[in-house]
Parts: structure tokens; C-alpha cells; sequence
């Protein structure tokens, strides 16, 4: 007995100084689940300012976003493919579409849709340019 006195160890201290580090953790928990809120709630602000909202009409053209290209990845491929023209929009964002010939109609999400900025009967005409590697040589007259 003596010897607990000696190192002051009074039970009913004790409990008390376990329970004060116990609700110091508690209340240092509650502080980090609190930041970490806030933090996750300002990335979503942040992210969800960036979203633009895609409104498709039917008439539309838009380009389709091929996610099944990961397979036979090309660096220069490109990922989007069409245009193809928006024949209904559903409510809930599922949208059918229409091949540019107009003999195949299927149905996509619409967040793999985006607008198509050419027109319809643009063709790009390519000039063909001759360079040469040597001056022609000047024509003789015999």
C-alpha cells in the first residue's frame, strides 16, 4: 500500500484523466470528420462548376464518344465518331440516334453525346501542291 502512495496512484485521478484524453480524442475526431466534409463538399462545388448541362434537340447532329476503343488503342485514332442526327430524347438522359446514312437507329447515353459544330454537306477540298526538288530545267530551242 505504501508504495502506491509513493507513486500517487489515486484511482479515481486516473479515471478522470482517461476519460478527459478520451473525449480530447473524440472531440479531435469530430473536428477532422467536420474538415473532411467541408473539403469533400468544396471539390464537388468545384467539379460541378466545370459540368456544362447538354441540351439535344431532335434534328440535332452530334458525335458519339467510342469507349470501346481502349482495345485497339491508336495514338492518333480518334475517339468520337459520327455525326449522327438525334431522332428523340428521352427524360432521363438515354437518347436515340440516327446513322448519316439514316438505315440504322440506336440508342446511347447522353453523357457520351456532344454536339457537332460542322455542317452537314461540308467536304474539305484538298489542294494538291507539287513541290519540286530540282528547278525545271529551261527549255532549248534546236
Amino acid at each position: 500500500m505504501r508504495a502506491l502512495k509513493k507513486l500517487n496512484l489515486d484511482w479515481a485521478e486516473a479515471a478522470n484523466l482517461r476519460m478527459a484524453q478520451l473525449n480530447e480524442m473524440e472531440e479531435f475526431y469530430l473536428h477532422a470528420y467536420e474538415s473532411a466534409a467541408m473539403y469533400k463538399e468544396r471539390m464537388k462545388f468545384v467539379h460541378d462548376k466545370k459540368i456544362l448541362k447538354q441540351e439535344f434537340k431532335s434534328g440535332d447532329l452530334v458525335l458519339l464518344f467510342n469507349s470501346r476503343l481502349k482495345l485497339f488503342s491508336g495514338k492518333l485514332k480518334s475517339k468520337w465518331s459520327g455525326p449522327f442526327k438525334v431522332v428523340s430524347v428521352s427524360p432521363y438522359g438515354a437518347i436515340k440516334l440516327e446513322s448519316e446514312e439514316g438505315n440504322r437507329t440506336f440508342k446511347v447515353n447522353g453523357q457520351r453525346l456532344k454536339h457537332y459544330l460542322g455542317t452537314t454537306g461540308e467536304r474539305h477540298l484538298i489542294e494538291k501542291i507539287a513541290l519540286k526538288d530540282s528547278p525545271t530545267p529551261a527549255p532549248t530551242t534546236e
